[in-house]
């Protein structure tokens, strides 16, 4: 007998009222396999795929989380593999009706206790890396920019032992854009605060090309840093601009560039860090790649240590419109208050209007390696995508491209594209990201660190020097959300010390910044 077939049936449900349940066991299960309740497998049925615990008739609910994911398009036997193509999606919850600030959870201790060393800011925010960034007005100065890091890199950097890196905030915005059409604000507001992610300690350095539609001016007014050097101070913003009359050559270019960092880099390098307390993590979540264990291991064990991040004073941003939409109602009923739950419904709105624009809606999320690893649709992904938001009152809404002004949980409205998303929670201020994964990505960020968390344990064997965290054990049954979601916290405020390393700052991989443009392209 083969391992597959030899292997006990591991299924999981995920509410008492479910009538489908998911194949935890690595391979699947074949045809003919027994299942709890006398129900025989009528198909063989892949790893993390559900099947049909009763009988189900033609047109009958499918609920998974106690939440009808879909309609039988015809009559389902029990013991069937349920699959994306048995199943009608139900239309999106009305904005309209909505339980407004229902939910007041018991209000749990304070975590008090958990520190970790980072840099404080001037502004009093606190960085988990010493980071020097060298923002663009335009796409355009993006060779040379990159041509200047990597001789900073080689040239300099070794002399400022307590800077961690250089990296250029490139980016495909600045020109050919309506920069003056009322959506433009979102990239250029992205722009400007990503330039003062706590991560980069306050230096902020400009490469522009001159004749861009996005002037330095424009992207950093007067007023908006806090230039704390006083020889700085009377200079103003720090631009090396390409078109300039004194650049005669690229190397001129280059050496302007060099010559401006290497006074940040001295900056940057007289700062240590020094004990913070916990509370002073911002922090991303979000989750790619995504599978049908996302919500069963790796989202509930976020969610877990979420809740402890909240009791810690920290902050917490969850996102990604449309993989939790289908459960607005959730969100509103979770709001702190009917403000809260208002900005909730005015950025779900926006984004329906968005996407019916584009002639599109929420099912266009829905990838094919979700299918393949048994989300059928956006309503069951969104299910187990909500869950890393934990239990907490959610307390604050941003915008796209907003800053954050309070702690606590925070739903930042985001794109759910990976890149997009991460962009925009840099934007907001964030120091450390999570990131969940099902079918595994080699995502990761230049700007802060990413812990990888795998929600299998197959994911965590073959893919074991990418992923941070293994949350398959829950599946198993050899640890708890809990055991995770406390290992998960452990863990980021090591990484936020920088006594350990994310596997993605290991290899150094990151993706590059994508901003959020819905205004038209000239």
């Amino acid at each position: 007998m083969t391992e597959t077939t030899a292997a006990k049936p591991l299924l999981i449900k995920m509410h008492e009222l479910d009538n489908v349940a998911i194949v935890a066991n690595d391979g699947g299960l074949p045809a003919g396999t027994q299942i709890d309740g006398g129900i025989t497998l009528v198909d063989k049925v892949p790893q993390a795929h559900k099947v049909a615990l009763v009988d189900l008739a033609e047109g009958e609910a499918i609920r998974r989380y106690n939440v009808p994911i879909g309609y039988a398009l015809k009559a389902i036997a029990a013991g069937s593999w349920v699959h994306e193509r048995l199943l009608r999606m139900p239309p999106a919850r009305e904005l309209e009706g909505l339980p407004i600030a229902t939910v007041k959870p018991a209000a749990q201790a304070a975590l008090e206790g958990y520190t970790f060393e980072g840099y404080r800011n001037a502004d009093g925010s606190v960085g988990t890396r010493n980071i020097l960034a060298i923002t663009q007005t335009v796409q355009c100065v993006a060779g040379v920019t990159e041509f200047a890091v990597q001789r900073i890199k080689s040239e300099l950097l070794p002399r400022y032992p307590n800077v961690d890196d250089v990296v250029a905030l490139e980016h495909t915005y600045g020109c050919g854009v309506a920069i003056d059409a009322p959506d433009a604000i979102v990239p250029i507001r992205t722009l400007r605060n990503i330039s003062m992610n706590p991560n980069f300690g306050g230096e902020v350095m400009v490469v522009s090309l001159g004749c861009e539609k996005l002037q330095p001016e424009r992207l950093l007014p007067p007023g908006t840093i806090a230039i704390t050097d006083e020889r700085q101070a009377d200079k103003g913003l720090d631009v090396v601009c390409l078109q300039d009359a004194a650049h005669v050559g690229f190397m001129s270019m280059i050496d302007s560039i060099m010559r401006q960092a290497e006074i940040h880099l001295a900056r940057l390098n007289a700062r240590r860090r020094v004990t913070v307390p916990a509370s002073e993590l911002v922090v991303g979540v979000q989750c790619g790649g995504s599978d049908a264990f996302s919500g069963v291991t790796a989202n509930p064990a976020v969610g877990f240590c979420t809740d402890l991040l909240v009791r810690a004073g920290a902050t917490v941003m969850f996102s990604e419109v449309t993989e939790v939409r289908d459960g607005i109602d959730q969100l509103t009923s979770r709001a702190a208050t009917p403000e809260v739950a208002q900005d909730m419904i005015r950025e779900m709105a926006w984004y329906d209007a968005y996407l019916k624009r584009g002639q599109v809606d929420r099912s266009a999320n829905t990838t094919p390696g979700n299918k393949k690893g048994g989300l059928s649709n956006i309503v069951e992904k969104a299910m187990g995508s909500i869950v890393k938001s934990g239990s907490s009152p959610i307390s604050g809404v941003l915008a796209p491209g907003e800053k954050l002004a309070r702690k606590g949980l925070i739903y930042a409205a985001t794109p759910a594209s990976d890149f997009i998303c991460g962009t925009l929670q840099l934007a907001a201020g964030m120091n450390l990201h999570v990131f969940t994964t099902g079918r595994g990505t080699p995502y990761g960020l230049a700007a802060v660190p990413v812990i990888k968390v795998a929600t299998r344990d197959d994911l965590a064997r073959r893919w074991h020097d990418l992923m941070d965290i293994n949350a398959g054990t829950i599946a198993t049954g050899e640890k708890t959300i809990a055991d995770v979601g406390w290992e998960l916290f452990q863990f980021m405020l090591d990484v936020a010390s920088g006594r350990k390393k994310t596997w993605a700052e290991h290899w150094k991989l990151h993706n590059s910044l994508t901003l959020f443009n819905p205004a038209p392209v000239t």
